[in-house]
């Protein structure tokens, strides 16, 4: 930067900037707003994420502290503290409330491995089988995403009908068509209402595995597989040493997705069975909806919900440490 001195009568000296230190100035002021204005733009996304997640989660967790009933829902700040005693409650496993959230907690954990584990085999097999170009290919692309893109509440109920004991499609043709059991199931209650939820659950989630996938397929180049066939590799060890190793970042994120997902799954179970679920059914998220909408127990609700994001918490990051030391030792 340059400056100019001058000395005026009486002998007071002036300073002025020179006009390129001026010029540099205002480019330095024009690239501060280039810079800040991506921030800027961000902005109101992050203020509504703020509304819409965080503070929510915050009322919550401040709400599991308090002995939160019916009686102080019209003013819940009113409530009075009950330090820990919702926890106890809800971790108390020889209690009735403590016994039914582990219950609920761990038929979540088997219907969220079968789930995932079903969405992610049946995905990966379409994903790969629609690799090759046949005729037709593009129309299977499209119907095979039909249950991700139907919204989930018509989906749902399209499947409450089928799964009629009277005149339902599953029992007519499991009954009626093929004879494979000796009388019409109920599917909706007792215990094979975990095997309904389990079916609508794969069928409405392993599209979204096989769209997953098959991005992920199209970075794996095709001479790998071409050295492979010259070399007498067949299809299953093309597989084994070239597609599932190179998909092992795209599986990483998608078992994670699809695990949180499933986990916290709460419009399919409560358009299938309604408010209240069967025994055999009774995920976590239902459960807790229950602990809170039902019984009007608002503070235990808090409670279950938060010892919820805990353990998804927990397992998420067990999971991506697991996962990156996996990809850190592979790479030496």
């Amino acid at each position: 930067m340059t400056t100019t001195v001058s000395t005026e009568a009486g002998g007071r000296t002036v300073r002025k900037d020179a006009p390129g230190a001026a010029r540099g100035s205002r480019r330095r002021t024009g690239r501060l707003r280039r810079a800040g204005l991506p921030y800027f733009l961000l902005l109101p996304a992050l203020i509504l994420e703020l509304l819409v997640h965080l503070v929510p989660m915050v009322i919550g967790i401040v709400m599991s502290f308090k002995e939160l009933t019916q009686f102080f829902i019209r003013d819940w700040s009113t409530a009075p503290w009950s330090g820990l005693d919702n926890y106890t409650v809800s971790v108390d496993f020889d209690a009735p409330v403590g016994e039914a959230l582990l219950h609920s907690f761990l038929v979540t954990v088997a219907f969220t491995l079968l789930s995932v584990g079903l969405c992610w085999l049946i995905g990966t097999a379409a994903a790969i089988c629609m690799q090759d170009t046949f005729r037709g290919r593009g129309l299977l692309r499209a119907l095979f995403l039909v249950p991700y893109a139907l919204p989930v509440y018509a989906a749902v109920i399209t499947w409450v009908f089928m799964f009629q004991h009277d005149n339902g499609l599953v029992n007519h043709v499991l009954h009626d068509q093929l004879h494979l059991t000796d009388k019409p199931s109920f599917w909706l209650i007792g215990d094979n209402s975990f095997y309904a939820l389990l079916t609508v659950s794969v069928w409405k989630g392993w599209p979204f595995a096989f769209l997953i996938v098959m991005a992920g397929l199209q970075n794996i180049p095709r001479e790998l597989y071409e050295a492979a066939a010259l070399d007498g590799a067949g299809v299953w060890k093309q597989i084994r040493h070239i597609t599932l190793p190179s998909l092992s970042a795209v599986n990483q994120v998608l078992v994670l997705v699809l695990f949180l997902w499933t986990f916290n799954d709460f419009n399919t179970p409560y358009v299938l069975f309604g408010r209240t679920a069967p025994e055999a059914a009774d995920l976590i998220s239902v459960h807790i909806y229950q602990a809170s909408f039902v019984t009007w127990n608002f503070g235990t609700g808090s409670a279950m919900s938060v010892l919820l994001l805990l353990f998804l918490l927990l397992v998420t990051g067990v999971y991506l440490a697991v996962t990156s030391r996996g990809r850190r030792t592979s790479r030496v």
